[in-house]
């Protein structure tokens, strides 16, 4: 099966449309079609239908989208680990949860970068379930979670713990807690959503859930309200005056933990990485 015909199949269900898909893709409609009938003659299901007015997933194109993704995923892994480049020695896997991307991984990957000359890094975002199961399965190499994995053969190595403040872009709800609206949740694990929960009773449903604090953060910085972002990401907005620390409101915090096998051939390199960042309260 090829990987374009996949690509194409994901793009289509993206956009629900085959003019759209082609336009983004660079290729012709026509093809487009092609490539969507070449998926579904090999595995011998429908994956669109078609019959209405508007473009439409199958439950066999739904079930598709994950399995599409880990292949390309695979494919672009396989890719690097053969054809990577004389000067790097290893390929270096790293998974996580999308919102442990933007509080301190992003910066860990330029330091690799810069002290380690022989290493290619690869990258995906996955759920905490993913993440075990692609570990165990030596699909990734290091697996970033907010809570240790108990599994045997598993080493799992706090490298952070982090602060987690209530902010608001509206300086009155800063002094009145009560008044607090326009709140958006972050995925930062069930622990902290429990806390949450526990601590504001009262208040008001979350109107939104994002992924990733740094997507909640440009959205509440647009459009105004209120979440619980780390404080290295809100200093500069806060000495702004575009954010406000809700004073009363309880701090919670979040513990990230590195995962990765034992018997890894490569784990004295994912101990020298770890180093990078030895364990602080950020």
């Amino acid at each position: 099966m090829k990987i374009e015909l996949l690509n194409t199949f994901l793009e289509v269900s993206r956009t629900l449309h085959f003019r759209i898909a082609s336009e983004n893709l660079f290729i012709t409609q026509s093809a487009v079609s092609a490539r969507i009938k070449l998926l579904e003659d090999d595995l011998g299901v429908m994956l669109f239908d078609r019959s209405k007015k508007h473009l439409k997933l199958t439950p066999e194109g739904h079930r598709l989208i994950k399995h599409a993704n880990e292949m390309i995923f695979m494919w672009q892994k396989t890719k690097q680990d053969v054809g990577i480049a004389a000067q790097h020695s290893m390929q270096l896997v790293v998974g996580a949860m999308g919102s442990i991307w933007d509080i301190i991984l992003q910066n860990w990957l330029q330091k690799i970068h810069l002290n380690n000359d022989d290493i290619s890094l690869l990258t995906n975002t996955y759920s905490p379930l993913e993440l075990r199961k692609s570990l165990l399965n030596r699909v990734i190499d290091i697996a970033f979670l907010f809570e240790p994995t108990f599994v045997e053969g598993l080493v799992s190595e706090k490298v952070a713990t982090v602060p987690l403040h209530l902010v608001t872009t509206d300086p009155d709800y800063a002094s009145k807690l009560s008044l607090l609206n326009d709140f958006v949740m972050v995925d930062y694990g069930e622990a902290i959503t429990v806390q949450y929960l526990r601590a504001f009773q009262d208040a008001p449903e979350a109107r939104h859930n994002m992924s990733q604090p740094g997507l909640a953060l440009n959205f509440i910085l647009e459009v105004g309200g209120a979440a619980y972002l780390p404080r290295q990401i809100t200093f500069e907005y806060l000495r702004n005056k575009q954010l406000f620390l809700v004073e009363d409101a309880p701090v919670f915090s979040r513990e990230i933990y590195a995962n990765y096998l034992i018997k890894s051939q490569k784990v004295d390199t994912i101990e020298e990485v770890l180093n990078l960042f030895p364990y602080v309260v950020i």
